[in-house]
């Protein structure tokens, strides 16, 4: 994580539902292809290092921790998409697809 967000933050932050954190995360992960297809990578780097600033978050926040396992395997791919071999073979596609039920579960249920 760049830095400790303030405590109302975190609590805020915790009291989302799954589904309501990880739109968000999806978000800022959305942010960061729209700018790699626009070629600028900074903005990109940017945006992803947000996703996972958020992902840290909900690893520290999480309960139940069957979830821990999730957002722990999340955050591997993603540094793998962005920053490493992409060794899982992931996609712009899958990703979008992937947050994609996240968004729409959590616009349903506000």
């Amino acid at each position: 994580m760049t830095e400790r967000p303030a405590e109302p933050f975190r609590d805020r932050w915790a009291r989302l539902s799954v589904c309501e954190q990880m739109a968000n995360i999806g978000s800022e992960v959305g942010r960061g292809l729209n700018w790699r297809n626009k070629g600028n990578e900074d903005q990109s780097r940017k945006a992803v290092i947000r996703a996972l600033d958020l992902l840290d978050l909900s690893l520290d926040t999480v309960r139940p921790f069957s979830r821990l396992k999730e957002f722990a395997r999340l955050r591997e791919a993603l540094v793998d998409y962005f920053f490493e071999s992409n060794q899982f073979a992931s996609s712009e596609k899958l990703w979008r697809s992937y947050f994609d039920h996240f968004n729409y579960f959590a616009r349903r249920n506000r």
